[in-house]
């Protein structure tokens, strides 16, 4: 829609920034903006704020930290640029690749030294540790825990809860800190549980009032401390806000503000500088995901927020916005239950010893400990009617049971505690002949599949495809088993099966930008006044997942890029 100057209704607003979403991304560009002096407003559809963002680990992934030990991390911004230039698309520019890892650097030093965020280096290795310029750790960063307490309690309530993923028992939040102990359980692991339980259970006054944790850790700490720091800066946000349409001026072309519908009724939002859109991507979209992401088009494999349906992608492209890598997406092994409104991704269990993941012919066809995304785009590559992988099978023993967990079966508990969806589609059988006809695969090949993993994983060695010969796929492995910790023999009756879908935390695929944030038009030529972010836009990383952090790093950091630029700064 186009508007000009002079047209105003008393459901007016003006301000010199418009960010749509809550999440990371947006709130870090809110940040910015009200940072440089200017009039900034944050809007979002949910009736909770944090998005995505606010779900997930938290995580972000900067090469060249500038928090990242010296006398461990030897890292460069030039090996950093070498790392993703070979992993990212070459429709990439140098240029935005370079404004990723510089402004990035930036962007951590102004949030330590201006704001509440904090975060930590941690040696978690990148991905893709055999690319050149890679390294085996300190580029990813983990937000500091904090205190929920000092949110407003309205702000808290309507924060969005991580995901259950992210919890132990699907509510006690935990930290970086805590996860090995709690997986691998080392000796004196169980002071580790008392304290991750007693933060939660000796919280009294909370616990009379609600299931909510005020210990916010990963994505909710990192959502907490930009939303304090806004608050500080009496930055509003208002929810339930839904972007309709944006607008430009009938003579310039010029962004200028937005449409958009407020309890009920339609508001226009006038932006005397900038509208940065930062509302999510289309995963929760079936109509988008048939026609761009078919192999894997159900909503239900996303482990996104059902808020994420593509609003601000369609509202680029209907004012002449390009789309980019509209086919991509964060991809992953999802687990489904029918009790829960989204996908979990299957994050480290797959590396752990005593486990495979097979296809519906009974095979095993790819490296289970690799990077999600690399295991998620082989799931996608490799089905085919007579061996589909849609879904795959986890399979595991007893052994395996006792030790570790998956997903929200946790070792230990009995089954009947376990909520039921978990119960509705875990299998378990006394042999593998059994635990095959259950899940309709064959028996013959299944046990085959099973004798030679065994004797690969005696060895140590997995001559099919290689797991655990990496530093990645070690990092999740049990330090406790040797020479490989990612491979244990399934010998222990009973056998448990779970299904495993591809699908994605998110689609990494939209509105195509330029090392400012600005959007472009499909021309190439930017849409002067509109900038986007996050899952939004067409990631820099192309195609590719370089490590931890990955997607909330490029969404903070170009959040940041638009508002600085946006502002002339």
């Amino acid at each position: 829609m186009q508007t000009s100057p002079g047209e105003r209704s008393e459901q007016d607003t003006t301000v010199d920034v418009i960010v749509v979403g809550s999440g990371a991304g947006g709130l870090t560009a809110a940040l910015a903006s009200s940072m440089g002096g200017r009039k900034t407003l944050v809007i979002e559809k949910a009736s909770m704020w944090g998005g995505t963002s606010a779900t997930s680990g938290g995580m972000i992934w900067i090469p060249a930290s500038p928090l990242a030990d010296p006398q461990h991390a030897n890292d460069s911004a030039e090996a950093g640029f070498t790392y993703l230039r070979q992993l990212t698309d070459t429709s990439v520019s140098d240029a935005r690749v370079r404004a990723y890892i510089a402004q990035g650097r930036s962007m951590l030093d102004w949030l330590h030294a201006e704001t509440e965020v904090r975060f930590r280096s941690l040696p978690y290795t990148d991905y893709r540790p055999d690319v050149e310029g890679a390294q085996l750790g300190y580029r990813t960063h983990d937000p500091a825990p904090l205190d929920g307490r000092l949110l407003a309690p309205e702000d808290l309530q309507t924060l969005r809860p991580s995901a259950p993923a992210a919890l132990l028992f699907n509510r006690l939040a935990f930290t970086m800190d805590e996860v090995h102990p709690l997986l691998h359980r080392p000796p004196g692991w169980w002071r580790v549980l008392f304290k991750v339980m007693a933060r939660y259970y000796l919280d009294i006054g909370q616990r009379l009032r609600s299931r909510r944790n005020r210990y916010l850790a990963a994505g909710n700490a990192l959502s907490g401390r930009l939303k304090l720091s806004l608050d500080r800066r009496q930055v509003p946000l208002w929810l339930d806000t839904a972007m309709i349409e944006i607008t430009r001026d009938a003579a310039t072309g010029r962004v200028n503000g937005i449409v958009a519908e407020r309890a009920g009724k339609q508001v226009r939002i006038h932006a005397r500088r900038a509208v940065i859109v930062a509302s999510g991507g289309f995963e929760r979209n079936a109509g988008m995901r048939r026609r761009y992401l078919p192999g894997a088009w159900d909503p239900s494999v996303s482990g996104s927020v059902d808020s994420d349906v593509g609003d601000g992608i369609n509202a680029g492209q209907r004012i002449g916005a390009a789309l980019d890598n509209m086919d991509a997406a964060w991809w992953g092994p999802m687990l489904r239950f029918p009790d829960e409104d989204r996908a979990r991704l299957l994050t480290f269990e797959r590396a752990l010893p005593g486990c495979i993941i097979v296809n519906q012919a009974g095979r095993r066809y790819m490296n289970e400990a690799a990077a999600y995304d690399l295991v998620g785009q082989d799931m996608l590559a490799a089905d085919r009617p007579d061996a589909s992988t849609s879904p795959s099978f986890m399979i595991f023993d007893n052994r395996f049971r006792r030790q570790y967990p998956v997903g929200p079966l946790m070792p230990g508990v009995p089954l009947f505690l376990h909520q039921r969806g978990l119960r509705e589609i875990l299998v378990q059988t006394p042999d593998l002949a059994e635990l095959a006809r259950r899940i309709g695969v064959p028996s013959a090949r299944l046990v085959e599949t099973v004798r030679r993993f065994n004797d690969d994983a005696v060895r140590g060695k997995d001559l099919e495809f290689g797991r655990g010969d990496t530093p990645y796929d070690r990092f999740y492995g049990d330090p406790k088993v040797t020479p490989n910790p990612t491979l244990g023999p399934l010998l222990e009756a009973p056998y448990f099966s779970i299904p495993v879908h591809a699908g994605d935390i998110g689609t990494s695929g939209g509105l195509l930008t330029n090392e400012h944030a600005q959007v472009l038009d499909v021309q190439g030529q930017p849409i002067a006044g509109l900038y986007a972010t996050g899952n939004t836009s067409a990631s820099v990383m192309g195609h590719a997942y370089p490590g931890a952090g990955g997607t909330i790093g490029p969404a903070m950091t170009f959040g940041y890029v638009a508002a600085r630029h946006a502002l002339g700064s």
